[in-house]
């Protein structure tokens, strides 16, 4: 019966071939644009690392003095050094990091390869079981390195190529900020998307093609990247390492924390509450006890990762696709209402209001079915042009394959929508008014 009701929507679009291309091009349109914005969504708010999100979670404390405070407001996003890394010692969960980033100079061996700088991370070795990139050689660093602040390295693919040709580079000597590290790994390019650990910096950029353990980066006083907020001014002086000292007042790490349970995570919460508490009776912290225990997903609801612009455009290119189904809706009505006489002779010869219902539902959607093969030209188009744009997510811009399948969804969806209205009147039509009429 479908093949049936197909074949009528393809002659009468033979009949109108002008009516039917206007629909086509309403359709195409909304499509097109509508589909270019939700793929950017799409590619802007996925879970980063979707099979653990739910077992990562950043701790946040409120370590500041008392001015300025106001009850009841946020943490800071970030945490001490020394809280960091006590939290670090005491262990308290599955799998635990500590991280910051940095940037050094990188000395080659490699004849003709210029000194160049690149950006890095310290961190500590949980790091990669927790965040799992993928190893072509070697492994990261384990504990023990951590505590005996070994002068080892992580580094990505693209930097081994760089270097040595290959990523044949365990064992290798890499020369940073005058110093000789060995690499220990190499793993493929690490992207997740956003950079959750870190949002700190460029969120959908590249991230760092360089890991260092961070007791090591400390000992030798690398450069560090990334936002810092300090209070108490002038108490940071006191400690010989500035800014960056253990006992600085400034929060500027990231830390991250594996749990795999839910009891766990209820477990961990109340263990930040009973540090908090142990910080203030000691004297650290000033503020009453404001904790907080985000898993990743609730993190980056948080910190708003998905451009304000993003979601305005989203939210226009929608009301366009309204303002598209809206012609259509017009458009099929005046087709349907100028076959009153064919579809009052076919009521006449015993077809039933269902079946001219549905035959006019197939039309819409066959209409739907030729704009999604045009919307898509469409999108592609629209991807191509977000690609050109300076920011740092542009190059994420590609249509994947539930995108893909989306496109024709919504616009066969949108077709068959829009023509509900059309075809309710259609059937309504009455055979002996038409009859007596023709």
């Amino acid at each position: 019966m479908f093949a049936y009701y197909f074949d009528l929507a393809l002659r009468s679009f033979r009949r109108n071939r002008v009516l039917t291309a206007l629909m086509v091009l309403a359709i195409a349109l909304g499509i097109g644009a509508s589909m270019t914005t939700l793929t950017v969504f799409h590619v802007l708010s996925g879970d980063p690392i979707p099979h653990k999100s739910a077992k990562l979670f950043t701790p946040q404390l409120d370590p500041q003095s008392m001015d300025g405070y106001t009850p009841g407001e946020e943490p800071d996003d970030q945490v001490t050094r020394f809280d960091a890394e006590q939290l670090l010692r005491e262990a308290k969960g599955d799998k635990q990091a500590l991280m910051t980033g940095g940037g050094v100079a990188v000395q080659p061996d490699k004849q003709g390869l210029a000194p160049f700088g690149l950006d890095a991370r310290y961190t500590s070795a949980d790091f990669f079981p927790m965040f799992e990139p993928t190893f072509i050689a070697g492994n990261g660093w384990s504990k023990a390195q951590d505590d005996a602040h070994d002068r080892v390295a992580v580094i990505t693919r693209k930097l081994a190529e760089k270097l040595y040709g290959g990523v044949q580079a365990v064992g290798k000597t890499l020369r940073m900020d005058g110093t000789d590290f060995r690499v220990v790994g190499v793993m493929e390019d690490f992207r997740p998307k956003p950079k959750f650990y870190d949002l700190n910096s460029d969120r959908y950029g590249e991230a760092e093609q360089i890991y260092l353990p961070f007791s090591t980066a400390i000992d030798l006083k690398m450069g560090r990247n990334g936002s810092m907020n300090c209070w108490d001014d002038g108490k940071e002086e006191d400690d010989p390492d500035g800014e960056t000292g253990v006992n600085a007042p400034c929060t500027w790490m990231q830390y991250w924390v594996q749990l795999d349970t839910p009891e766990k995570a209820e477990a961990y919460k109340r263990y930040l509450v009973n540090y908090s508490d142990q910080q203030r009776a000691s004297g650290r912290f000033q503020r009453p006890t404001n904790v907080r225990l985000r898993s990743v997903m609730e993190w980056l609801d948080y910190r708003r990762v998905v451009p304000g612009d993003v979601r305005l455009q989203l939210w226009l290119a929608f009301g366009f696709l309204a303002v598209c189904l809206l012609n259509t809706v017009g458009l099929l009505l005046a087709k349907f209402l100028r076959r009153s006489g064919e579809i009052g002779v076919r009521r006449a010869l015993g077809a039933s209001r269902r079946a001219i219902f549905a035959q006019c539902l197939v039309e819409a959607g066959t209409v739907g079915l030729a704009g999604g093969v045009l919307g898509l030209g469409l999108s592609m188009l629209g991807l191509w042009a977000v690609r050109q744009q300076p920011v740092g997510y542009a190059d994420l811009a590609h249509l994947d394959p539930a995108m893909f399948i989306t496109t024709f969804a919504l616009a066969i969806l949108a077709s068959v929508l829009a023509g509900l209205v059309p075809a309710w009147h259609a059937c309504q039509v009455t055979p002996a008014v038409q009859l007596k009429s023709q």
